[in-house]
């Protein structure tokens, strides 16, 4: 399966505790909550490049069906669970923030 694709977060867990333990000031937790984001994955061979509508982008690495990176100390694993899901985990230290994206048409 290709990763490449758009891909709008439907759910997430944990976004709060996580958003503070990284040192996100209240009002952009409260603001950012709500948000629906959009992350484009764009596939070249074993490359990706990954970017999210808050303009982020990371270099990763691909492991069987899953694209892995650290950034400040911050695990994620972005994982193809079907043609159309993306199961993106966050983790620092035992907090987790997880959310779902579905494949834009």
């Amino acid at each position: 399966m290709s990763f490449s694709g758009k891909y709008q977060m439907e759910s997430h867990e944990g976004f709060e505790k996580f958003m503070k333990a990284i040192g996100l000031a209240d009002d952009l937790i409260e603001k950012g909550k709500d948000i629906k984001s959009i992350s484009e994955i764009e596939q070249n061979g074993d490359h990706f490049k990954v970017t999210v509508t808050t303009g982020s982008k990371a270099v990763v690495m691909k492991d069987g069906n899953k694209l892995k990176a650290t950034l400040k100390g911050i695990q994620s694993v972005t994982e193809l669970t079907d043609a159309n899901t993306i199961v993106h985990t966050m983790t620092l230290g035992d907090l987790v923030y997880k959310r779902t994206l579905k494949r834009m048409s």
